[in-house]
């Protein structure tokens, strides 16, 4: 029996018995928010099932795949390559997308020194968990600011700011995979023991019931990348310190992309140290490289963070970022993801009726009444050097550091640096976010102006001296403007294009891509494929292992959409 001839009414109504019928979206208007990512992609689905328990999702993903259709799993689409909505209408099979923002559980389990988190908890929920114990997560900047999930890191090795750390890695898991006969199976790989039947697993999963007996630590399963505070010190190794299709890192969970359906995860939490943060300045690239291979090998301790933005990306990111910087100044990261809800809806409502940017443009109108948010001396640098370093180091590490950039800049007339007091630090960490979301409002603003924006996300080569990039006039002539920010001890570059009116942004990321092929580079580093690159054929292989009937996320890493991994609706 074909499974996709099951009626899609007869489908419906099946997940509306398991999650309940207010939690079964269908339409265009009750479902836009979830299948229309937050920067790129968009498509059709039959329904969006928002379950409120493990075994409801556990219901609903059987009812899904025994009829044949296509799982998308959604945690907070904020990712910035479509990787968690449909690409187009090009499918052989309706999509059902399932989203698991109302399964926010986190767990702290060995005295908060690990961490069990359900599918749908935030970076935010769970650095507000660990903070009370003196601890945090493996990410503490960035995606936390706007929502993004736990899970959603480990799914697709996100990246992260911090130096020590490298990418959201674990071993330890919990989740569903469809196997190639047909069979969806629950594989409890969380080194908790919850019982056999999936029914079980879950119900004691989500209310917690499990003793300290029935964690087991396996020494040879990590729950973080173990080798990543060595590996970013090789500073000559003519290979990137880390990136998405990585094979290392590509283990069940970790790399999964959508390809499982992953209820839980267990992860390693971090000591929280006191901090100080240096702000340097320069307008010779060679100061800020001697910075990070000095400090990278001759140090004992690592440094937390290192943060590169471009004087360009700093003017658009105090201009296009304000609204974001301040909403988080003022109200803390928890409010930031039902602002973003509800500038969605409120797009929503103006663009059914053709009216596009509304938001956008009604917000940069009144930022721009308001005096500069950013502090003096940020500012006064921006107008001295073109390129901005944010460093960030333990306390203990501070006086060595001060030493080192005293030592570093005394005789420089290329660039400079001061030690922020708690304030500057924070508010220049706070713009560094800004920065990332620019482009996106650059382009509403200037519709008239702009055709779209090239997101690339760059890991060089760590020996790589020559990281400023220099595009040949062809491509340069193309763009409006050039935003460059990123982790620069890691290596790993955003580097936002903002493309001319009329002309073709794919035909200008492809040949972007050439020119980083002959640098040796990787991408993308940290937000994965989605539907906007290649995957590298480990990554793919990785994939087809995971998903055998293609039917979990297809199309991602462009490629093939159909059953069975064929080629369907001249896709791919």
């Amino acid at each position: 029996m074909d499974r996709s001839a099951v009626p899609s009414d007869t489908l419906l109504q099946r997940l509306r018995d398991a999650v309940g019928a207010g939690h079964v979206l269908t339409g265009d208007k009750a479902t836009r928010r979830y299948r229309k990512g937050y920067r790129f992609g968009e498509g059709p689905v039959l329904a969006v099932v928002v379950p409120g328990t493990l075994l409801e999702m556990w219901k609903a993903l059987q009812a899904i795949v025994e009829a044949g259709r296509i799982v998308i799993m959604q945690a907070a689409n904020t990712g910035l390559t479509g990787g968690s909505t449909p690409d187009g209408d090009d499918y052989d099979r309706e999509v059902v997308m399932l989203s698991t923002r109302r399964l926010a559980g986190v767990q702290l389990i060995h005295d908060g020194r690990q961490v069990v988190c359900l599918p749908g908890a935030t970076l935010d929920r769970l650095e507000q968990e660990l903070r009370p114990l003196g601890r945090e997560p493996h990410s503490v900047i960035g995606s936390s600011c706007i929502g993004a999930s736990v899970l959603g890191g480990i799914c697709n090795n996100s990246g992260g700011a911090l130096v020590r750390r490298g990418p959201a890695y674990t071993q330890l898991a919990l989740y569903a995979r469809l196997d190639d006969d047909g069979v969806l199976r629950l594989v409890n790989h969380l080194g908790i023991e919850l019982g056999q039947e999936p029914e079980q697993i879950l119900a004691r999963l989500q209310a917690g019931d499990y003793a300290e007996a029935d964690i087991h630590d396996d020494p040879q399963l990590a729950a973080s990348d173990p080798y990543y505070g060595q590996h970013v010190r090789e500073v000559d190794a003519p290979t990137p310190a880390r990136y998405n299709a990585d094979p290392v890192r590509l283990y069940e969970a970790a790399g999964s992309a959508g390809r499982l359906a992953v209820f839980a995860v267990r992860l390693d939490t971090f000591p929280r140290e006191d901090a100080a943060v240096f702000y340097i300045g320069s307008n010779a690239p060679d100061d800020l490289t001697e910075i990070r291979r000095y400090m990278l090998t001759a140090f004992d301790e690592l440094p937390i963070s290192g943060e590169y933005i471009h004087r360009d990306a700093y003017d658009i990111g105090e201009k296009y970022g304000k609204d974001t910087f301040l909403l988080i100044d003022r109200l803390g990261t928890d409010k930031v993801p039902a602002a973003f809800a509800l500038k969605s809806r409120i797009d929503g409502f103006f663009e059914r009726l053709g009216l596009r940017g509304v938001t956008d443009r009604t917000m940069q109108a009144l930022m721009a009444l308001l005096p500069s948010h950013l502090p003096v001396r940020m500012r006064q640098f921006r107008q001295r050097y073109e390129h901005h370093l944010l460093l960030k180091v333990s306390a203990a590490m501070a006086p060595l550091t001060e030493v080192f950039l005293k030592q570093h800049f005394a005789a420089s007339t290329t660039g400079g640096w001061f030690k922020c007091d708690a304030d500057e630090g924070r508010k220049a960490f706070l713009h560094r976010f800004a920065v990332a979301g620019a482009a996106v409002r650059y382009r509403e603003v200037h519709r008239r102006e702009v055709e779209d924006i090239v997101a690339l996300d760059v890991a060089l080569r760590r020996n790589d001296r020559d990281w400023v990039e220099t595009l040949p006039p062809d491509i340069d002539d193309t763009l409006v403007a050039k935003l460059y920010y990123g982790h620069f001890f890691c290596h790993v570059f955003h580097q936002d294009y903002i493309v001319r009116k009329g002309l073709n942004p794919l035909a200008i990321e492809h040949a972007m891509w050439a020119l980083l092929d002959k640098r040796g580079a990787e991408y993308p580093a940290e937000h994965n494929v989605g539907h906007l690159y290649p995957a590298k054929p480990a990554l793919e292989q990785f994939y087809r292992q995971l998903d055998p009937t293609n039917s979990f996320n297809p199309g991602i890493g462009q490629t093939p959409k159909g059953r069975g991994w064929n080629d369907c609706c001249g896709g791919h």
